[in-house]
């Protein structure tokens, strides 16, 4: 057999040490002991395809560790016995609905005992880590002597995304062994990092190869491998005078981000460092009651509920994607970019277009996409070797799934698909990227209108995960279900909309954008309207959010929704076309509302003396959202309220601490927000009336 197929078979196969027993007496763990006296302590949950640290799980933990003091090997290796890495974490199943802190504080303590446990053993222990290592599987391995990592593991701590901080002594094991400006800014972000830089850093002791773990594990257990130790720098850091600056610092950093009122958890993380950092004792004790207390917060269990949003959206994709080769037509902003993302997910792309330079422009902009993500040049020059550029359109012959991004103009579509639909092969299906055409009027000139889809993905498309999936009446199922496990093969997440105008998420939008027009109209000061909805939380105001849309764009999507929906949306003052007219359309070409330069919105400072952003001001934006998205759901576009918050969130970054328009809505209480809306209704007209679908909504 080949030596590289040898070694890359090598390579996958985990050294796990000698066989088990078939009767192991544990339920999530095997231990078991090699010729050196050495015990191997799998850690395999049951029925679970990644390891996560629940109650019972760490209850058997400790079980374990009390029959490895008694047997005394000569030494403890532990390791992962799943293919998919060490552990991804604790159950977050276990984080649901917590509302007593201290309740919460005595399941941290028990938790904390069996970490302390571990580390308290008088033998040498050593972790080895394959694949992803996060959060509470990080605390396990900190709390080893040594760590060892494979090549391609990947370390962090993710709790800041579910409105945490690490819980199980992360905090302070994680500050007292590597410097704190880098082991901070991890737990702060949420990043993650790979092996080399694991060990650059000191978290782990060495990298190594698969097939080389066992010398690496008797080098480690043995005195022969060199640990990483904190180092002068890190001590400094801990020091109280240096630890109340670099705070400071961090703090501002924060709050850049975020504020402490929406997200508390990385300033609480700050806090609880800056007073403790100088002792682990302390720290390790402050830490269970500042989680705890963050474990009930709105913010966290809004977090923890957008966690399973996001779960139950990936399985709605289901698997058994068969979807090879995707033939984008229209290599503009929004074509260029599907074809890129396509390509960096694994697929073949052909992208075609009328003339070469938008597709030359889509291949330059894929280049610098894949730079950022993928890690490795080889893979980098893989991705751009699938994305092919296709004056003539052959790709069409060969193509599972065709996806048409070219303007939103029914004539236009019309003319393409009759050119497409002949040189289909006869399973493909044909996608459109419109973001506002009902399907209905696109499938008229079609011979096979049940393989007719839309694909509405979002910009950018490499940060939003959201793709609506558009089905019409005459649709064969089979091409819903094989739509849907695409989406879910490119890493995205699904949303079933049926076809109306706008389909969900631009229906939801536009209001919210013509609203902060008319405010213009009132003579509201732009960045006044933009701060009130980043006061609510909405990652931009909807000015700025209209200029990177582009202004012809949000023109078009709205006199389109308005032909439907008629006076249910603000009305479109005149100078917005004026300024769509004269060519200032935001950031594509430099000027909308704001100037750009670099890609950026150039703001002055909105004065200290002035109007200040009100109640009702983000009442008149935000509301009509949760309006829409109660209405979609009466005239069953959309089935689950679950997923519309999750759509918003996905598709809009819709305030994630606040769980959706919905669940904002539950929040704050369905009677306010009718009656919210039946005042503003009587003060601003009847695009604020309250759907009649609030009564049904629980």
């Amino acid at each position: 057999m080949d030596s590289k197929i040898m070694t890359a078979l090598g390579d996958r196969v985990l050294e796990l040490g000698p066989k088990p027993a078939t009767d192991s007496p544990y339920k999530h763990f095997k231990l078991t002991r090699d010729a050196d006296g050495v015990a191997w302590l799998l850690f395999d949950r049951t029925d679970a395809s990644a390891n996560t640290l629940s109650s019972d799980v760490m209850e058997e933990f400790d079980a374990v560790l009390a029959a490895i003091e008694t047997e005394r090997p000569a030494g403890l290796v532990i390791r992962s016995a799943k293919p998919s890495g060490f552990i991804a974490g604790a159950d977050v199943n276990e984080f649901r609905g917590a509302s007593d802190p201290d309740m919460v504080e005595t399941r941290i303590r028990a938790a904390h005992a069996v970490i302390d446990h571990l580390e308290a053993l008088k033998l040498p222990t050593v972790a080895v880590i394959h694949g992803f290592c996060l959060g509470g599987g990080l605390e396990v391995a900190l709390a080893c002597q040594s760590r060892i990592a494979i090549d391609g593991a990947r370390f962090g701590f993710p709790e800041v995304m579910l409105g945490l901080h690490p819980g199980l002594g992360g905090t302070a094991r994680f500050t007292a062994l590597v410097n704190p400006t880098q082991s901070m800014a991890l737990m702060l972000t949420g990043r993650t990092i790979d092996a080399r830089r694991a060990k650059s850093i000191g978290l782990v002791d060495t990298v190594t190869q698969e097939r080389h773990v066992r010398d690496a594990v008797k080098d480690a257990l043995f005195g022969r491998l060199k640990r990483a130790r904190p180092g002068f720098l890190t001590r400094a850091a801990n020091f109280g005078p240096v630890r109340g600056l670099l705070a400071k610092r961090m703090r501002s950093e924060a709050a850049k981000a975020a504020s402490r009122e929406h997200y508390p958890a990385p300033y609480a993380l700050i806090d609880l460092w800056e007073t403790h950092g100088a002792s682990k004792a302390a720290m390790l004790n402050a830490e269970q009651a500042s989680f705890a207390r963050l474990m009930v917060t709105p913010t966290a269990q809004n977090l923890i509920r957008v966690f399973f949003l996001r779960e139950q959206m990936k399985k709605a994709a289901g698997s058994g994607n068969a979807i090879k080769h995707v033939h984008v037509i229209g290599a503009g902003a929004m074509g260029g970019d599907i074809a890129a993302w396509c390509a960096g997910q694994g697929l073949r792309v052909s992208l075609a277009d009328m003339k070469a330079e938008p597709i030359a422009g889509a291949v330059k902009r894929a280049a610098e996409l894949y730079g950022k993500i993928i890690r490795k040049p080889t893979e980098v020059r893989d991705a751009l070797d699938r994305l092919v550029p296709d004056m003539d359109g052959e790709g069409v012959r060969n193509a599972d799934l065709i996806i048409e991004a070219v303007p939103e103009k029914l004539e236009l579509k019309q003319k393409v698909y009759a050119g497409l639909e002949p040189r289909m092969k006869p399973g493909a299906i044909l996608a459109t990227n419109t973001s506002s055409i009902p399907l209905q009027d696109l499938r008229t000139t079609l011979a096979r209108p049940e393989r007719l889809v839309g694909l509405h993905f979002f910009n950018p498309v490499s940060r939003l995960q959201l793709v609506e999936v558009v089905s019409h009446d005459g649709n064969d199922q089979q091409v819903l279900k094989q739509a849907l496990a695409f989406v879910g093969a490119i890493d995205r997440l699904p949303l079933p909309v049926k076809s109306s105008p706008g389909f969900l998420v631009n229906r939801a939008l536009t209001p919210y954008m013509l609203e902060a027009m008319v405010m213009l109209d009132e003579k509201i000061d732009q960045r006044l309207i933009d701060a009130a909805a980043k006061q609510f939380g909405m990652p931009m105001g909807p000015i700025e959010l209209a200029d990177q849309v582009g202004l012809d764009i949000c023109l078009d999507v709205g006199d389109m929704l308005r032909t439907k929906f008629g006076d249910l949306l603000p009305p479109t003052p005149a100078w917005l076309r004026d300024k769509v007219a004269k060519g200032e359309l935001g950031r594509k070409t430099g000027k909308g509302f704001y100037t750009w330069k670099d890609g950026k919105a150039e703001k002055m400072p909105l004065p200290e003396t002035g109007p200040r952003v009100t109640d009702q001001l983000i009442d008149r934006l935000v509301l009509p959202m949760s309006n829409v998205c109660v209405a979609a759901l009466r005239e069953g576009i959309v089935d689950d309220p679950d997923t519309v918050d999750g759509a918003m969130i996905f598709g809009t970054g819709y305030a994630p601490f606040r769980g959706g328009p919905l669940n904002y809505a539950r929040t704050r209480g369905v009677e306010n927000v009718v009656s919210t809306l039946r005042g503003l209704a009587e003060r601003f007209g009847g695009r604020f009336a309250p759907d009649a679908g609030w009564d049904s909504l629980q």
